[in-house]
């Protein structure tokens, strides 16, 4: 998983209640165990016409957005079943941190595994970013994840919460089974011990 250490972006503002995890990608892409190539498939359903042709008025198709690592949800993000799908479309798009309200549990754990940090903060810091985009397409936040702060186009900073394993295994990069492999050294000492 790619390390995650700070991010200044512009934001995809998507500032939708209740988004499930359905709609982030939809169950007939879950077929795959493979993460790539789902950036494409990131909320299929709303993105595309029945043809396959992208909806130009949907906010992923539009050029304001483009390589941006910042999605602004609305709130209770990623509810619904815990497809793990669902994180590895974002990051495949090139999502890294999600603002919202709140998550939901499952997706929140799904997410931080993955390498995408969500951000939870409370109803008017959201609105102040809600504003801050409505009126520049080009706000930019920064996302530091050392300091587990949030700073806001305006240059007014926020903490958020993580807890401090996930945070310890975005900022080297790792996921659970990397973490235990960096005690290597001290599971085969011992092994030797009390062998």
């Amino acid at each position: 998983m790619a390390q995650f250490t700070k991010v200044t972006s512009h934001v995809v503002p998507m500032v939708v209640d209740n988004v499930d995890t359905d709609q982030i990608i939809p169950a007939r892409f879950l077929k795959v165990i493979d993460k790539l190539g789902l950036g494409k498939l990131l909320f299929n359903d709303w993105r595309y016409n029945a043809d396959g042709s992208p909806k130009a008025d949907f906010v992923l198709n539009t050029p304001p957005v483009q390589g941006a690592q910042v999605l602004l949800a609305g709130d209770n993000f990623g509810c619904g079943s815990s497809r793990e799908h669902a994180p590895w479309a974002l990051v495949g798009w090139g999502i890294r941190a999600v603002i919202s309200t709140s998550f939901a549990d499952i997706f929140s754990g799904n997410a931080l595994k993955n390498g995408l940090l969500p951000i939870t903060v409370d109803a008017p810091t959201h609105a102040r970013v809600v504003a801050a985009v409505a009126a520049d397409p080009a706000a930019r936040v920064t996302v530091d994840l050392e300091s587990k702060t949030l700073t806001l186009p305006d240059g007014s900073s926020t903490t958020f919460p993580i807890d401090s394993f996930s945070r310890h295994c975005l900022l080297n990069g790792i996921d659970e089974l990397g973490y235990i492999q960096s005690f290597e050294d001290k599971i085969r000492a011992h092994e030797a011990r009390t062998a």
